[in-house]
């Protein structure tokens, strides 16, 4: 796509006064892939030097908005931790060439904010954090699964960064379970649905993304019963949130969420009785 409105790539190194008209510029992939008429000027994050991941001293996992689905995919592979698996299987998730995986950002998925996004689904189903930079140097942190507000609307300020999501140790030591769905072999994700057994205190989070417009985790202090389990699914979701496109209907996504949470609720139980 020719950004034939674009007047200038400012390196995101030499900082400059944000202005209307202005993007931040990661991978590009969704810059590029159509019209984008309001834009002006297109701030390149590429030469940051971010280190794509980066393990802390605490066990905890920070992945800079820059980190590719190529890099991530490749960090996971060596991962030591228990949720290692599921990181290759949301990046898997992906309808992309691989192409995209060499170019698509974590943060560009997670800034677009759609039900889709598997890296939406990954981060926020181990309690990822967002951290954002305001234009001013303000810092602020808050969880994924608040950051995406609805289909395409996310929880950012004007100018403000996405610079990095950290992954709790916790969440890295949980047992994982996952489930997806489309309409083709190879379609945009219609329904995705990850379930995480805490190994200390063995406590259960669900969590439901591309059926709905923002991701819903659910957390039980205890594995839930088939019952209460759909009873909170059925709680949590109002009926406008169940998201409604040519990928699928509102009723089939919700349905293949309540299959897929009950198969995932019954491979978590067995887990834990091992």
């Amino acid at each position: 796509m020719d950004l034939n409105t674009v007047l200038e790539i400012r390196d995101a190194r030499r900082p400059a006064p944000w202005r209307p008209g202005d993007a931040w510029l990661g991978g590009g992939t969704y810059l590029f892939s159509e019209p984008q008429p309001h834009l002006r000027r297109l701030v390149d994050l590429s030469r940051m030097g971010w280190t794509p991941a980066h393990r802390h001293p605490d066990g905890s996992l920070e992945l800079a908005a820059t980190c590719t689905i190529a890099e991530l995919s490749g960090y996971a592979r060596d991962l030591i931790a228990p949720a290692a698996s599921l990181f290759e299987q949301c990046c898997r998730a992906f309808l992309a060439s691989f192409k995209i995986w060499n170019m698509a950002t974590i943060g560009g998925n997670l800034c677009n904010g759609l039900p889709a996004g598997p890296m939406i689904s990954l981060t926020s189903a181990l309690d990822g954090e967002c951290l954002l930079i305001a234009q001013d140097g303000a810092r602020r942190r808050i969880p994924v699964a608040d950051f995406i507000l609805g289909a395409g609307r996310k929880d950012l300020a004007e100018g403000e960064l996405l610079r990095s999501v950290t992954l709790p140790a916790r969440a890295l030591a949980c047992r994982t379970a996952f489930r997806q769905t489309s309409l083709y072999g190879l379609g945009r994700s219609a329904a995705l649905v990850i379930g995480t057994l805490d190994p200390v205190d063995h406590s259960v989070a669900i969590t439901v993304t591309a059926a709905t417009v923002r991701p819903v985790r659910l957390w039980f202090p205890l594995a839930p019963t088939a019952a209460a389990l759909r009873e909170a699914i059925d709680a949590a979701v109002a009926d406008g949130e169940w998201f409604d496109d040519i990928h699928g209907l509102p009723e089939w996504r919700r349905h293949m969420t309540f299959r897929m949470a009950e198969e995932i609720r019954r491979e978590l139980v067995q887990e834990e009785r091992r």
